[in-house]
């Protein structure tokens, strides 16, 4: 029985995977349990939750991987330093304390960590402090330790998980070591090289320069901007080609570094691209104008153009009918959309932990079907109604008992109700048609970004007040951040036009036009779009008329299937808001008492965790009785 376990870490989103005889047994981001967003930090909690999932402990592991060459990592940074001088040598001081006293001996680092995670764990099980002491005189034997290159990282966890035995692998990120992107041919276990564009010339980074001369945050606001471009026009396109970008016909390109500050710098953007667009970066608290409207719009549409090109290049030199696609940039549903629906692709597979997270998975797919020698087994005969892939529905984390609930809502002297499975998705259901917003907890966490209905908070689709109130109230965050439906897999091309699934919400397709309603305002433009009338489904109806969608399959989820086919026979519509469980500025969450803070801190209605039910004014009535006591007992 071979183990491996994969890590990612040192930069942003540090994750967790480990692997048995090639089958995916767990993954997680070290975020859910630190609760720090985007942690990237030595991912320690989600390694011990890795090892207790795969029942063994660090020295039983048969390799462990890291998911990136922080050596090549390292001439990178000094080339371009080199290369920049004098101008970056601020930024040069800054980083060079952190790669002389980790980065640098990632190495011995990694094993620092690991024997500390080997004698915590011989202290659990000796339970004495003396044992551990003494066990530390002699350094515990690690298991090989194994490096792989950030985009191979990224390539692995997009084809080797696919239903895929031949494939065309396309990752586009930010940067790794040096590429920001690259193709690659799949087939089998071989997973070759076959062009990549190199630092500093990175789609990921011009995406994210205008993220943050947007005013939103570099490496998690991205998708803000992505949500934000429906409401602009492409005003600045032209703009954007004639000094910023040049587009080969084969989606290569090249950027006019006078324009960007990020190679050696402290900021993405410098005072010559804030001249070409008129005015400073916009500060993260003013408020957003038209203009940050119409740049999110602009290079958005650049964005997508040049990923279509990349994806139809891709095509001719390899003749493949397959994509898969991962990398930060994979994220971008509204570009992987149009590929599905324009490239000349039969079919495309997106890795739903696109990330650095799920670079961590990769690396241990990597290890096993390369450094292992082992064969990758094939998935075939495709259905809409299944998903035939090895990400197990993406539901790789931890998992809590009803009896582990139940004894910590005690402890806490909480109210609650057990509900018979057999009324649980009816009575949810019949809420939810009531207006209630529901806190989703059910099963194994989701890894990657993406609530995929075990840790979400779910609503009515009809309500046209709801996508405001769910914004404002509940998730506390921009008026203008679309909702993602929840669709039964079977029922999806009725309401969106699309034909294949799309379980990891990584496809945008618009509404179907028999759903479209005419609003009384045609001539509303920029943020006022929010309020109009746009479709029988409004809440989960972007300004123009596009979706995040969701397919929902009873083999990878059958518990919000379940809660799709109640509401389906209550209503006729088998639609949900899915929304992510969390606040604005804290990760999903993860455990039962994360979902119980989120749950009181927020105006949801209705927490349900497996079969039980919490009701907000219950609680808020507990909490005022208990309150009433204390004073009671002090007078």
């Amino acid at each position: 029985m071979t183990k491996i376990l994969g890590i990612s870490a040192y930069y942003h989103d540090s994750a967790a995977s480990i692997i048995v005889d090639g089958n995916i047994v767990a993954a997680a981001q070290e975020e859910r349990f630190s609760r720090i967003k985007h942690d990237p930090c030595f991912p320690k909690q989600a390694i011990e939750y890795c090892l207790q999932a795969a029942n063994c402990d660090v020295e039983t592991l048969d390799a462990i991987i890291f998911y990136d060459k922080p050596m090549l990592k390292f001439e990178r940074l000094l080339e371009t330093y080199l290369a920049t001088a004098p101008k970056g040598f601020m930024s040069f001081l800054r980083a060079m304390p952190i790669w002389l006293k980790e980065k640098l001996y990632l190495k011995a680092v990694l094993r620092q960590e690991l024997r500390a995670l080997i004698h915590q764990q011989k202290s659990v099980q000796n339970n004495t402090c003396i044992e551990v002491e003494r066990k530390a005189e002699k350094k515990p034997k690690l298991p090989q330790l194994l490096f792989s290159e950030h985009h191979q990282s990224h390539a692995a966890s997009a084809y080797y998980p696919s239903p895929y035995n031949k494939a065309v692998v396309l990752c586009l990120d930010g940067v790794g070591e040096w590429a920001t992107s690259s193709v690659w041919l799949a087939e089998g276990a071989s997973l070759q090289p076959l062009c990549e564009i190199q630092f500093p010339h990175s789609l990921g980074l011009l995406y994210s320069a205008f993220t943050y001369y947007c005013g939103f945050k570099v490496n998690s606001g991205e998708y803000k901007l992505m949500g934000l471009a429906p409401y602009g026009e492409p005003k600045y396109v032209d703009l954007i080609y004639r000094h910023l970008i040049k587009v080969a016909d084969d989606g290569s390109f090249q950027l006019d570094m006078d324009y960007f500050d990020y190679p050696a710098g402290s900021t993405m953007t410098n005072g010559a691209f804030h001249k070409l667009f008129a005015g400073e970066p916009k500060s993260a608290d003013a408020e957003i104008t038209q203009k940050e409207m119409d740049l999110a719009r602009s290079i958005q549409v650049v964005t997508e153009n040049i990923v279509l090109k990349i994806a139809h290049h891709a095509h001719k030199i390899t003749g493949c009918e397959n994509l898969c696609l991962a990398g930060g940039v994979a994220l971008n549903c509204v570009s992987n959309g149009r590929i599905q629906r324009e490239g000349p692709f039969k079919s495309i597979w997106i890795q739903p932990a696109a990330g650095d997270a799920g670079g961590a998975l990769g690396a241990a797919l990597l290890a096993w079907h390369q450094y292992f020698e082992q064969p990758k087994e094939i998935t075939s005969d495709l259905n809409v109604l299944e998903t035939h892939d090895k990400m197990q529905g993406a539901y790789l984390g931890p998992e809590y008992s009803e009896q582990q609930i139940v004894e910590y809502l005690q402890s806490q002297s909480m109210p609650y109700q057990v509900v018979p499975e057999s009324e649980l998705y009816t009575q949810t259901a019949e809420k939810i048609t009531q207006g209630k917003v529901i806190g989703w907890f059910q099963g194994r966490m989701e890894f990657g970004p993406r609530a995929l209905g075990n840790r979400s908070i779910i609503g009515d689709p009809r309500n046209q007040d709801m996508q405001s109130v769910m914004n404002l109230k509940i998730k506390q965050r921009e008026s203008f951040r679309p909702f993602a439906p929840a669709v039964l897999a079977e029922d999806v091309s009725n309401y969106f036009a699309i034909d294949c699934a799309s379980p990891y919400m990584l496809l945008v397709a618009q509404v179907q036009e028999n759903l479209h309603v005419s609003s009384e305002n045609h001539f509303a433009f920029g943020i006022d779009r929010l309020h109009q009338a746009r479709s029988t489904l409004p809440a989960i109806t972007h300004v123009d008329y596009s979706a995040r969608v969701q397919t929902v399959h009873q083999n990878t989820n059958p518990e919000f299937y379940g809660l799709l086919k109640a509401f389906k026979k209550m209503t006729g519509i088998g639609v949900l808001i899915n929304t992510s469980f969390n606040v604005r500025g804290e990760p999903p969450v993860c455990s039962p008492q994360d979902a119980i803070r989120c749950f009181l801190a927020t105006e949801m209605d209705y927490l349900v965790m497996n079969n039980v039910m919490l009701d907000k004014n219950q609680m808020c009535q507990a909490q005022i009785l208990k309150a009433k006591s204390v004073t009671f007992e002090r007078d």
